[in-house]
């Protein structure tokens, strides 16, 4: 994942990510807390989470206001978008984390890889200014072990 340092006035942004289960429980970790730059899109950010639990940046994926029921969202944004596939909402490419996370404590949904459904509570905690020299995203906090994002790879997998 490319960093960099925040741009003059640039904000940061400190974001919770937790990884629940379906409809959204909570078990409190794991969870990495990240500082990310307010000019980042939800590309950056859903690649930064990624990333924070140690999985592979290779599915599909989408933010949604509707914790429970992601498909009953009113507010959404979704690779889908951005790569010519039909979606009911805006891209994640060009959208902006400080025009989604537009307010302390607000909470999405990151649905990652709609198949094995990896669902993370993403909230607002605070913004922030940079930190001298600081490239950015960097992950601040780290709570728990994240699981392998695949099963236990088999002996004949291996040798392939």
């Amino acid at each position: 994942m490319k960093k960099r340092k925040a741009k003059h006035g640039e904000k940061i942004y400190l974001i919770k990510a937790t990884l629940s289960g379906w409809r959204g429980q909570l078990a409190g970790t794991p969870y990495r807390i990240l500082a990310i730059p307010g000019g980042f899109t939800l590309y950056n950010l859903a690649e930064a989470i990624v990333d924070s639990f140690d999985f592979y940046f290779d599915h599909a994926f989408g933010f949604y206001n509707n914790i429970q029921r992601w498909t009953r969202s009113t507010e959404g944004y979704e690779l889908f978008a951005d790569i010519g596939e039909e979606s009911h909402f805006k891209g994640v490419k060009r959208t902006k984390i400080s025009k989604v996370f537009d307010k302390v404590r607000k909470k999405m949904l990151f649905l990652f890889d709609y198949g094995d459904q990896w669902n993370f509570i993403v909230e607002l905690i605070r913004i922030e200014s940079p930190e001298e020299g600081a490239e950015y995203p960097l992950v601040v906090e780290s709570v728990g072990i994240a699981p392998r994002q695949y099963g236990e790879i088999d002996e004949e997998e291996a040798e392939l």
